[in-house]
């Protein structure tokens, strides 16, 4: 990118303080720099206390605070509202502080950016008369049925409580309920908090003029989902994700430890495309019975694997694992970029988060979806029906995906008949117009080279 050189613009990005939302973040503020803007990253230290070792380049700072549990949160997700609320009270008074104090330093913020669900420094930021914009660090597709869902079509997801019922929005695929992101659906206590959070984002856009919303996408991956709201500006500058063939894997913060890296030694020597690279996430939480079914449908399968049991993943509740470690590797971390680079790994079995998803994408690597909540029942859809570069497992009764299943879709992905083959093509042609829009005068570059030139080095 070429610099623009501004001393006097100068970004805060206020993220949560979980790793879906730290390397996002980070690619945006490597990109920014590089386009002259100084940065500064905030979040709890929650992210901070895990973090071994942070990016360091000139032009980016880091700043922290208590969310009152600094890691130490022990209450189960019922409970998570009072850490959320937690990190809200003590994130906006320090953000509020923080901007006072760089401003009597000479030092102020020009601009403020934050991430999903953590709208209050929106409004920190209007109560500072500093101009904000929100990242959507999920798709836009995401983002426009949430929009839909709490403004004029709301009357559309009344009643959706038949999984064959189908809505249709403008300038999105026919959706089903099980396509939904967990959040569309406010009669569940638990996810309150979220709802809540969302349903004042889009008041606070609602309340702006002709808002500008970054999008961790891309032009050709979701053009009509990044245009087809009239309200709100969404720009696609993604995908914001590490990426050995857009720079380095090196810039990057990882919240969980690699303790060891000689599964690449495994994996070199595996045949091309044999290897069934499994993972879901750094946080999503899986049960005993889902990772015995995905153990007993991978024996099924008799195909070399990759899995990622993260530690408290219950891996030692698999009956099957003597007979696993036989056929593949199961490892508690990994470099995930570096995996899915590889030549040897043929598909992701993986939950669906949007890294996750837009990393396979990147790399070429067909998937098999297996969404557990929030956007990736959403991402898995598109995945399947909309991209065509992977398939969807099918859950049976009680919710559960049965090990059959697993089979079923894995072989779909690995084997040389013509479906296959076909989401093969469609995963390595999204993989190069993710190149494509990542060049130097590709559209996710442009796009924000064009945002940064008229929104923050302007000083409007």
């Amino acid at each position: 990118m070429e610099n623009l050189k501004n001393e006097k613009s100068h970004v805060l990005i206020v993220i949560f303080p979980g790793q879906g939302h730290i390397n996002p973040s980070l690619q945006l503020s490597k990109q920014l720099v590089s386009l002259g803007i100084k940065v500064t990253l905030s979040t709890s230290l929650s992210a901070f206390n895990k973090i071994k070792i942070l990016p360091n380049i000139e032009g980016l700072s880091f700043a922290s605070f208590s969310d009152g549990y600094d890691g130490n949160f022990k209450g189960s997700f019922n409970e998570f509202h009072l850490y959320y609320s937690s990190i809200k009270s003590r994130g906006s008074e320090f953000i509020f502080n923080l901007t006072k104090s760089n401003a009597k330093n000479c030092t102020p913020f020009t601009h403020i950016i934050y991430t999903v669900i953590m709208e209050w420094a929106g409004l920190v930021a209007k109560e500072l008369k500093i101009p904000s914009t929100l990242f959507w660090i999920q798709p836009a597709t995401v983002f426009d049925i949430y929009y839909y869902r709490y403004t004029d079509y709301f009357d559309y997801f009344k009643n959706c409580d038949s999984k064959d019922k189908i809505i249709e929005l403008p300038g999105l695929p026919p959706l089903s309920p099980i396509d939904f992101p967990s959040f569309v659906f406010d009669d569940v206590e638990c996810n309150n908090w979220a709802v809540e959070s969302i349903k004042r984002q889009i008041d606070i856009l609602n309340s702006e003029e002709n808002p500008k919303i970054l999008v961790n996408t891309f032009d050709d991956l979701e053009f009509d989902a990044l245009r087809i709201l009239k309200n709100v500006t969404m720009i696609g500058i993604g995908p914001s994700i590490p990426s050995i063939f857009l720079d380095d894997n090196s810039f990057r913060a990882d919240m969980i430890e690699i303790s060891s890296k000689n599964y690449m030694n495994w994996l070199d020597l595996m045949t091309k495309g044999s290897v069934i690279y499994i993972a879901f996430g750094s946080y999503t939480e899986i049960s005993s019975q889902l990772m015995e079914e995905i153990g007993q449908g991978l024996l099924k399968c008799g195909r070399p694997f990759l899995w990622v049991t993260r530690e408290g993943q219950n891996e030692e509740r698999l009956t099957c694992k003597d007979e696993l470690e036989k056929q593949g590797k199961l490892v508690s971390w990994c470099s995930q970029v570096e995996v899915l680079k590889h030549p040897s790994v043929g598909c992701f079995l993986t939950h669906c988060g949007w890294n996750s998803t837009l990393e396979s994408i990147a790399s070429g690597v067909p998937i098999v979806a297996c969404p557990i909540w929030n956007d990736q029942l959403c991402n898995a859809k598109l995945v399947q029906d909309v991209w065509k570069n992977g398939v969807r497992v099918n859950t049976g009764d009680g919710g559960i995906v049965e090990r059959d299943e697993f089979e079923r879709c894995i072989e779909i992905v690995m084997a040389s008949g013509e479906r296959g083959g076909k989401l093969r093509k469609n995963a390595q042609k999204w993989s190069d117009l993710t190149k494509e829009a990542m060049k130097k005068n590709g559209s996710s570059v442009v796009n924000l080279k064009t945002y940064v030139n008229k929104f923050l080095l302007d000083g409007s």
